[in-house]
This record gives C-alpha cells, structure tokens and sequence, in this order.
C-alpha cells in the first residue's frame, strides 16, 4: 500500500467533531496516533463519502506542525482500530510493516449461526474489479470461535493477508456472513442482516518498531456489546 498522498482537504470538519474523535484516540506519541474508529467514518476521503478521519484529524491540535497519514484500511462500517503516522519517516515504515505481514491486527465478529469448527484457517481465492478488470487474489485468516449458540456466532479473527473486504468475503463463502453485512450476506439472511451496524470490530493491533513491542486493545462499541447480551454470548 502507498503513502497516501496529502490533499487540500474537501471536506472541513468542525470544532465539534474534530473534539469528539479526539476523545476516541487510544495512544498518541511523536510518531503516530491510535484511535478506537467509530463505524460508519470513511479513512479518506472519496467519491461516496466526504466526512473521513484523515481531514478531521487534519485539523486537529494533535497533528499541529504536523500532517496525518494513512498507513493502513479499514472499512468504513467496520469499527476499531486505526493507525495514523504523524510524519512522513513513520508513515513509511507503518506502511513497510503492514507490506511485510509484520502488524498482526485481531478482529472480533458476531454472524450468522453456529460454526462448527472451534478454529482452523480461511483459506480462499477472492476476485474484484478494478476498472472492469477482474483480479484473483488468494486470502487467509486463523478463526477461533469465542462462543456460540444456535443463532449466531461470536468469531475470532486474525487476517495474515489483507484483501478489501477479506473477512467479510470469506465469512458468507463459509455460510456465516457477518450480522449487519448488507453487502455479503445469504438471500435466506438478507432480511436478518439489516441490522443498524455491522457486527465487526477490529479490537487489537500488534507491531514491533526499533525492537520495541507495541501492542494497542480498543474495547468494542456499545452497540455490539448490547448485541452480545441480546444473543447471550460471552466475550
């Protein structure tokens, strides 16, 4: 993944807003910021979305003689964690670990049914387009199932390679598209799946920087934890 580039930014957050994603910042050194990302919040900013974190903590007092870099994706409806570089130098070497499988990011979901399997590994081939172009690529991630009954499933998931939409994608070519997936989800679930927010959380990220270990928890959103007394499953 690329640097991205700096922009003149479209959209201009407010005083407000800029305030209340501060308070979601977990870790904030010299080098870089983590925060716990709403869902719903692009990264960047793009075609069907203006509101992103990068403009709103463009105009941050965090990033001042400053300026944020994305180093990394994260869906949009996906809440979590998310790193932003504070310098070029960072942002290289972030986006050189995240090339070289070397940050280690969990995600925790919440789908449809009960897995069978108590763990094992995602192991698929995805396609998507680009410019009409279609494009293979090969995708896995360890799974652990945390807790289950009939209806659903509280999953573990640590990707080791990074596709759009990886977990997603391989969740309903497995038979257990994550609740609230509106996009990848089974025709038998499609009414159960409109589900205000999607139930995936990236809730740990893991990295090693100068030999030193760094290692960032953000709890899950209230929304999913209320979903999880619902169904009755233990986290």
């Amino acid at each position: 993944m690329k640097i991205s580039k700096i922009k003149k930014p479209l959209y201009k957050p407010s005083k407000k807003i800029i305030k209340s994603n501060e308070k979601l910042i977990i870790e904030n050194n010299d080098d870089f910021v983590v925060i716990n990302k709403d869902s719903g919040i692009s990264v960047q900013g793009g075609t069907k979305s203006n509101k992103n974190l990068i403009d709103i903590f463009r105009g941050s007092s965090v990033f001042e003689n400053t300026k944020p870099y994305s180093v990394h994706r994260i869906d949009k409806d996906t809440s979590g964690i998310f790193l932003i570089a504070k310098n070029r130098k960072t942002a290289q070497l972030l986006t050189s670990l995240f090339r070289l499988r070397r940050v280690h990011k969990t995600y925790i979901a919440i789908c449809h049914g009960s897995i069978n399997n108590k763990k094992g590994t995602l192991s698929n081939i995805l396609v998507r387009y680009d410019n009409n172009k279609k494009i293979s690529e090969k995708a896995e991630t360890l799974f652990k199932v945390i807790d289950k009954n009939t209806y659903c499933s509280l999953v573990e998931m640590k990707p080791i390679t990074g596709r759009k939409h990886q977990l997603r994608k391989q969740m309903l070519l497995l038979g257990h598209p994550i609740i609230g997936d509106t996009k990848y989800n089974l025709e038998n679930q499609s009414s159960l799946s409109k589900n205000k927010h999607l139930m995936l959380h990236s809730n740990q990220i893991k990295f090693m920087i100068n030999n030193e270990k760094y290692t960032f928890n953000a709890p899950p959103p209230a929304y999913f934890e209320k979903y999880l007394k619902i169904k009755r499953l233990k986290f």
